[in-house]
């Protein structure tokens, strides 16, 4: 199978030297590349700033901004069985990028913010012949945020975490994840190391992409 994954966070453009972004790491879309290429899987990698060195073995396509990640997602899936995205992407950019550095000022300044590219709406409903796994940060009201974002964004299936844990999700090592399908179904994988997650969501992706290629070609 061919897979898509993207990684790591986003930045949008305040000026020449400051940005928007977040804490992604890139660690556990690394580790799904890695697990999908060890599984014999032919991987093209989509990454913005991360904090670890691509898999070996992979096509790499770096990316900053989420307009970048949307035109390359939409590039990178044309034959594609699966897409995951991993990625963390900003909800929101400046509405003007200042050509210069902006100085300090001692008075209050306002930003003025714009919802970025929804990638996952953008993608095709009909027809579409690939798997669309989505990834779902959570704080508060895992499973509830979780169910939205799948009908929402018509994913085939939603990998949720709670993010609030210091020593669990963004930066860490180790995750934890509550699995959510289209069919009412839900799997939990407890606390372990991303690298060990990330091979069992790669079997369980794998399982249901052959489920639905079965389906289309018979």
């Amino acid at each position: 199978m061919r897979f898509v994954v993207t990684a790591g966070p986003t930045r949008e453009t305040i000026d020449p030297v400051r940005f928007i972004s977040n804490r992604s790491s890139g660690k556990m879309g690394y580790a799904i590349a890695e697990a999908a290429i060890a599984a014999g899987h032919a991987v093209t990698l989509i990454s913005g700033p991360a904090s670890v060195a691509p898999p070996e073995n992979t096509q790499f396509i770096s990316i900053t901004t989420s307009d970048e990640l949307h035109d390359a997602v939409h590039s990178a899936t044309q034959g594609c069985d699966v897409l995951v995205m991993c990625a963390a992407v900003s909800d929101y950019k400046p509405s003007k990028v200042g050509t210069g550095k902006m100085k300090k000022r001692k008075t209050p300044f306002a930003l003025e913010l714009i919802p970025t590219r929804d990638i996952l709406a953008s993608l095709p409903k009909e027809n579409r012949r690939y798997l669309v796994v989505g990834f779902a940060a959570e704080t508060h009201d895992l499973e509830t945020n979780a169910q939205k974002k799948l009908v929402e964004k018509n994913c085939d299936m939603i990998v949720a975490n709670d993010v609030s844990k210091a020593d669990s999700g963004m930066e860490s090592d180790e995750n934890a994840v509550t699995i959510f399908f289209r069919n009412g179904e839900s799997k939990t994988i407890s606390r372990r190391s991303k690298k060990i997650i990330a091979r069992e969501l790669v079997k369980i992706i794998s399982k249901m992409s052959e489920k639905c290629l079965t389906k289309k070609s018979g």
